[in-house]
C-alpha cells in the first residue's frame, strides 16, 4: 500500500483560498476575468519557477518560439462582433523567463537592475506595438513576433552600449548559484 503524505505552508493554504473561489468562477462562468487571474496566476508560477541557465539559451529559445500560442488569454474590445483579443500564455511565461534572467545577472553582479530595466521595457513595447498592430489590421497577431525582437534588442543594445556583451554571453545562472552557496557555506564555517 503506498502512503501519500502532503504538507502545506500558511501561505498555501491562504492562497488557495482565492484559487478554489477563482476556479469555481471559472468552472460555472467562463468569464473572461477568472479566465486571466487564473492565466496571470499560472505565468507568475512559471517565470519564477523556471530558468534559462543563460542568455545563450534564452535567445535560442525566444528566437525558436516566434509563434508559440497554446494557451489564451482574453481582454474585452468595443467591437460587438469581436468582444475578445487573444494574448497567448507563451507571450507572457516565454520573454517574461528571458526579463528575469536579466534581473538575476544584474543580482549577481551586485547592481542596480539596469539590464532588468531594459528587458522589461523591451518587453512593454512589443506588447504594446503586438495590440497596436492587431487593432490596426483587425487580425490576430503572433505576438511573439514583436515581444522577441524588443526583449532582446533593447537588452544586446544596452549591453553593447555599455560595452558589456562577454560578460552577459558568459553569465550562467547554475555556475553563480553554486559560487553563492559556497561563498555562504565558508562564512558560515567562519562564524562558527
Amino acid at each position: 500500500m503506498l502512503a501519500l503524505e502532503v504538507e502545506f505552508t500558511k501561505s498555501q493554504v491562504v492562497a488557495a483560498i482565492p484559487g478554489i473561489f477563482f476556479c469555481a468562477w471559472y468552472a460555472s462562468k467562463k468569464h473572461w476575468l477568472a479566465n486571466n487571474i487564473l492565466g496571470l496566476a499560472f505565468c507568475i508560477q512559471g517565470i519564477e519557477m523556471l530558468s534559462l541557465g543563460s542568455f545563450k539559451t534564452g535567445a535560442i529559445l525566444l528566437t525558436g518560439l516566434f509563434v508559440y500560442d497554446i494557451f489564451w488569454l482574453l481582454f474585452p474590445t468595443a467591437d460587438s462582433t469581436r468582444p475578445f483579443s487573444m494574448l497567448g500564455l507563451g507571450d507572457i511565461v516565454i520573454p517574461g523567463i528571458f526579463v528575469a534572467l536579466a534581473l538575476r545577472f544584474d543580482v549577481s553582479r551586485g547592481k542596480e537592475s539596469q539590464y532588468f530595466k531594459s528587458a522589461f521595457v523591451g518587453y512593454t513595447v512589443g506588447l504594446v506595438l503586438t495590440i497596436i498592430v492587431m487593432n490596426w489590421f483587425q487580425a490576430a497577431q503572433p505576438a511573439l513576433l514583436y515581444i522577441v525582437p524588443a526583449v532582446i534588442g533593447f537588452l544586446a543594445a544596452h549591453c553593447i552600449w555599455n560595452g558589456e556583451v562577454k560578460p552577459l554571453l558568459e553569465f550562467d545562472e547554475s555556475k553563480t548559484s553554486s559560487s553563492e552557496e559556497a561563498d555562504d557555506a565558508k562564512s558560515s564555517k567562519k562564524e562558527e
